[in-house]
């Protein structure tokens, strides 16, 4: 761009949005360095999505091991299965250290400077980084903050890291405590859920509002709740706020009502994963140098082309993405983001289509859903007038469920009545966070209930339960 900086793009943060704005970057020709703090890839690489899916991997075989009745259905019959919870951490941890490493090689081969240290805006197109050489001071055409966020405990919540502790240390998998209570039902705390009782452990499922898996479309939660917690040895308390929570042994957990804020109950267990969402980490960026204020829940304002905004007008050259943005708090939003953010650099602006963004929980069986909820859908059509409808298909008439043997399982469409236009699909079953890319593609390109039910899947698979949804939507 221009010889006056150091650099043509610096991105602060090297987790997964950070990383795929860097190789975008470098592969449209600009001169790029990324700094970072902490360990290369940030929280999806070695806190959350990869060594989460290594443990739910891991329990996930051990459920199916012990699940008699569906292997002997299958013909198959197995002696006593037990596991090695040492040797299952160490899979999370070798998974974590291989994915982080070749993040690191990608960005090195590609001529991208790693920079480790902590970085802050410090004015129009300068950073200062504090190494451990000591301060200096960078300058770059355009910035890209990339900060990422952090697990948030609620007050009165002590963290300890062992018999308290949140997804940050769960996922090391230092023990199996044999009465885990679990703060929050949202994608952590099922999947921690799910791999907890796998693994023999008995769990108590703690959510404030007043129903289990309150982000989920209600159709899906309610089946979700009927396999992937009734059947197993998980408690649940609705509506109770976890007001006080003391480490030790026992965790002593105090239970009030959260509209009313009375006392509950005193609950005693072994340990307690605090699940309650996490909040962005933006303090200590330098934005106050440029003026800018974090709005009340810490999050850097932005425009919908990402640039930083500053009463409501962008700040040049500077761009968040990423949970702090408060957008997604998703990787793969991450990194669309960042790559966006350099396409609109290069002077190809692009924005991100935040509803066709496809979410999944790894439990066993999987959730995944892309576009709005009934709820949400109903209230669009409120507003912009029109009519929402829905379809619904079911997993145990998919011939490849059955053949399987994992019929439990539902898919709901969600779309416009007059136009047919796809607003949601939701699934709940096999290879969910598979199946939902195809849904995905299709509210990106805004197509209607009667394309799709005109497009041919292969026979048998499960991908037919879609098929099947938009068939009978154009049907009715």
């Amino acid at each position: 761009m221009t010889e006056a900086f150091d650099y043509d793009l610096i991105i602060i943060g090297a987790g997964v949005g950070g990383h795929a704005a860097a190789l975008h970057a470098v592969s449209s020709g600009l001169k790029t360095a990324i700094v970072e703090a902490g360990e290369m890839g940030g929280t999806c690489v070695n806190r959350g999505c990869i060594p989460s899916k290594a443990l739910l991997a891991a329990a996930g075989r051990v459920r199916e091991l012990r699940n008699a009745h569906h292997l002997k259905t299958l013909g198959i019959q197995v002696g006593a299965v037990d596991f090695d919870r040492q040797a299952i951490s160490d899979h999370a941890t070798n998974t974590v250290t291989k994915l982080r490493n070749d993040l690191t090689n990608s960005l090195k081969r590609m001529g991208v400077v790693v920079i480790h240290g902590w970085a802050k805006v410090a004015g129009n197109q300068k950073i200062s980084v504090t190494t451990a050489e000591g301060e200096k001071t960078l300058t770059a055409q355009e910035i890209i903050l990339a900060p990422g966020s952090v697990p948030f405990v609620p007050p009165g919540i002590e963290i300890d890291g062992k018999t308290v502790f949140t997804s940050d240390d769960g996922v090391r998998l230092e023990s199996l405590p044999p009465w885990v209570a679990i703060i929050g039902s949202g994608y952590i705390g099922l999947e921690f859920s799910d791999v907890y009782s796998a693994l023999g452990c008995e769990i108590t499922l703690i959510e404030a509002l007043d129903q289990l898996m309150p982000g989920f479309d209600p159709d899906i939660a309610k089946l979700a709740q009927r396999v992937l917690i009734t059947p197993r040895d998980i408690e649940t308390k609705v509506g109770v706020l976890a007001q006080k929570v003391i480490p030790g042994s026992p965790v002593v957990i105090e239970l009030v009502d959260a509209k009313t804020k009375e006392p509950v109950e005193v609950m005693e267990v072994d340990a307690c994963l605090v699940a309650t969402g996490r909040i962005p980490l933006t303090k200590d960026l330098g934005l106050e140098s440029v003026g800018i204020e974090l709005d009340r829940r810490g999050f850097i304002p932005v425009n919908e082309d990402l640039a930083v905004v500053l009463d409501g007008e962008p700040i040049p050259h500077l761009w968040a993405i990423g949970d702090a943005t408060g957008k997604m708090m998703l990787a793969h939003v991450a990194s669309a983001q960042g790559i966006a953010v350099v396409d609109t650099i290069g002077g190809k602006p692009r924005q991100v289509d935040y509803l066709s963004i496809p979410a999944a929980a790894f439990t066993h069986p999987e959730i995944a859903f892309v576009g709005l909820t009934e709820p949400a859908a109903q209230e669009r059509g409120r507003a912009e007038g029109f009519e929402v409808a829905t379809t619904r298909t079911y997993f145990k008439g998919n011939s490849k469920a059955i053949a399987e043997g994992e019929t439990d399982g539902i898919t709901k469409v969600i779309y416009r009545q007059d136009t047919g236009e796809v607003l949601g699909v939701h699934i709940f079953g096999l290879h969910a966070s598979d199946l939902i890319h195809e849904a995905a593609n299709a509210i990106a390109q805004h197509q209607s209930v009667t394309h799709l039910a005109h497009l041919v899947h292969a026979h048998p698979t499960l991908s037919e339960v879609l098929d099947e949804a938009y068939k009978r939507a154009v049907t009715v």
